[in-house]
């Protein structure tokens, strides 16, 4: 949020503070919600669970995690949407999320093939939940052992995955890198460029996208509602945007960084956040894109299914992959960048853009937080 110098220059008590509270801050860690990516690999004696540990290390919107399931017969299980989990104001129509649902049941799918069961899945089983997504199922699934279901070699760097909110290093990213994933993936709709006039005008979009997000009240206000700043609360609810780290937690404990301060136009925090995040985008030498033919909610989903795919797939290429999804929401302030992202990706209807993403090369992230897997059961 907040670059180093700038904190430097903020108060004398903040530097006094780092001198004599810097041990205790230094302690503070959120190793306990990373466990579900150890606990991923060592199984539960049931393989939809199995499958569902892995499911629940899925890339999300704000890292909302919407998926609650619920287990029936010995091989059946549901997958619903927590409605409790929405972004109504930068995703009103559940686009986003439903990718995010997406992406798990694409994991749940490769880790079933691991351990010998086929997925036979009926998406919306009792219709497409339109124009927002309800108390409705979005999938019913099957788990069949099946001696002739294909592994899918791409499900070796399940654990290794990250979304890289880093700055991209000064390391050239070849055309025959984005090549690679996308052969790699076995995605179809995904274009890319690196030509330094296209990398040069998605800059610029991606960066009005974040201004407007930023200056749009609503849509800030349901991000800082969502940010979570050092381990105390990131360990109370481990999901939404992360702030951790001796620096991240200094800037808390400081009173410079404050979900208050973050939403006020004009403070340090505020101006902190859209700098940083500028940074991030200027540092992106290629984008990618990802579309589909229509935007149905079944288009949705598989276009989930194709995000994680490519995601695995630069995985595997140690390429760092982020979604920059700001110019792609829906909210009104964002309409006409919205028309201007799509005119620009040459992208017209009936295809609809389902995420834009910037690629290069950057020092592995840790794993995000998760909540454990118990906690998206549904009790029967």
């Amino acid at each position: 949020m907040l670059t180093k110098r700038v904190f430097l220059t903020t108060a004398s008590g903040t530097i006094a503070l780092l001198g004599l509270g810097g041990s205790y801050i230094a302690t503070k860690s959120i190793e306990a919600v990373r466990e579900p990516w150890r606990k991923a690999s060592n199984g539960f004696g049931d393989p939809r669970l199995d499958a569902l540990a892995y499911a629940i290390l899925a890339p999300s919107p704000h890292n909302r995690q919407p998926w609650l399931i619920e287990l029936k017969a010995e091989n059946v299980l549901t997958l619903y949407c927590d409605l409790e989990r929405l972004l109504p104001e930068t995703d009103p129509y559940n686009r986003q999320i439903t990718i995010g649902l997406g992406a798990f049941l694409e994991l749940f799918r490769q880790a079933s093939a691991e351990v010998g069961y086929r997925v036979d899945m009926e998406l919306f089983p009792e219709g497409e939940p339109q124009p927002l997504l309800d108390k409705r199922p979005i999938a019913h699934i099957k788990i069949i052992k099946d001696e002739k279901v294909k592994t899918d070699p791409l499900f070796e760097y399940a654990l290794y995955r990250r979304t890289a909110r880093v700055k991209f290093k000064e390391k050239i990213i070849s055309e025959q890198n984005l090549l690679d994933i996308k052969e790699l993936a076995r995605v179809d709709n995904f274009n890319h460029s690196i030509v330094p006039s296209k990398v040069k005008k998605l800059k610029y979009l991606c960066k009005r996208g974040w201004k407007i997000e930023t200056n749009t009240p609503k849509t800030h206000h349901e991000t800082t509602m969502l940010t979570r700043i050092g381990a105390d609360e990131i360990n109370q609810k481990p999901d939404g945007v992360s702030l951790h780290g001796v620096f991240m937690e200094t800037l808390g404990a400081t009173g410079v960084l404050t979900r208050e301060k973050y939403a006020t136009k004009g403070t340090m925090a505020f101006n902190g956040g859209l700098s940083f995040y500028n940074d991030l985008i200027e540092s992106a030498p290629s984008f990618g894109w990802l579309y589909s033919d229509g935007n149905s909610r079944k288009a949705q989903i598989q276009a989930g299914m194709d995000w994680i795919r490519l995601n695995l797939a630069s995985t595997k290429l140690g390429i760092a992959m982020h979604p920059l999804s700001q110019t792609l929401q829906e909210f009104p302030e964002m309409s006409e960048l919205y028309k201007t992202t799509h005119q620009t990706l040459d992208v017209t209807q009936p295809n609809t853009l389902q995420g834009l993403f910037r690629f290069g090369f950057a020092d592995t992230p840790k794993a995000a937080p998760r909540w454990p897997l118990r906690s998206i059961l549904i009790e029967a």
